[in-house]
């Protein structure tokens, strides 16, 4: 329930983004990527023992901000808990079950997956997985903004809509389930929205552009400081 007291007095400008980070903070622990052994990685990139090669590691660490080390650890993880290389919608739904057994996190982890399924083809891959968590926990602030944007843009259409944000909170507090205190009213998540909506929506035209997406979050003081909690994690 790490910060949920936080959640509920700061209000919801900055669940969305705390629990963005620590859903891909989660999906480390379970593959075990944040304790570093000291273990000779040099082999690890053994890539025909799996049936999906990642790019040549040079590009991956000129794309991301990644050291090269960094990232034959991080392949080593995704390979022991994924030996075909790559990651389905399933797996992410039995990871974050696993992680908030008192609720509901499918419908999360749905909208993660397709956050992290850049190209839209039903899978992770390694580098799919990779670029995603060089921006969440390395990336610029417009970098990570421009992330969560494409997560609450479920049609990717390029807009935000009511609708769309009240499903992404709605999973949230599903997720959470009985995590959260006091217990949430039915009619909760969409008065937040309705809160959170008008704040962003300048013009009042009923969606929300990533400029005023980015404009509204930069400030925000309690978004600034929740996406600076998990900076340098590994």
């Amino acid at each position: 329930c790490l910060g949920l007291t936080m959640w509920e007095t700061e209000g919801l400008q900055t669940l969305g983004i705390v629990v963005i980070v620590c859903a891909s903070l989660k999906l480390l622990h379970l593959l075990g990527l944040i304790s570093f052994s000291e273990d000779s990685v040099e082999d690890e990139l053994e890539l025909s023992a799996a049936r999906h090669r990642p790019e040549a590691l040079e590009q991956l660490e000129a794309q991301t901000r990644f050291s090269r080390k960094e990232l034959q650890i991080l392949y080593r993880g995704f390979k022991n808990e994924c030996p075909s290389g790559v990651v389905n919608e399933d797996t992410f739904k039995e990871i974050y079950s696993q992680f908030f057994p008192q609720g509901d996190a499918s419908t999360y982890a749905h909208f993660l997956f397709d956050a992290f399924d850049t190209d839209h083809n039903g899978s992770v891959s390694f580098e799919d997985f990779v670029m995603g968590l060089s921006i969440l926990l390395r990336g610029t602030v417009q970098e990570k903004l421009n992330w969560a944007f494409n997560l609450y843009d479920i049609n990717k259409d390029g807009y935000i809509t009511k609708e769309e944000m009240l499903d992404i909170i709605k999973s949230i507090y599903d997720m959470m389930g009985k995590c959260t205190y006091p217990t949430l009213k039915e009619e909760t998540p969409r008065q937040h929205v309705e809160i959170f909506f008008q704040k962003m929506d300048k013009n009042r035209d009923g969606v929300v552009t990533i400029d005023e997406f980015i404009d509204c979050c930069q400030n925000d003081e309690n978004i600034m400081k929740s996406m600076q909690l998990f900076e340098n994690v590994i």
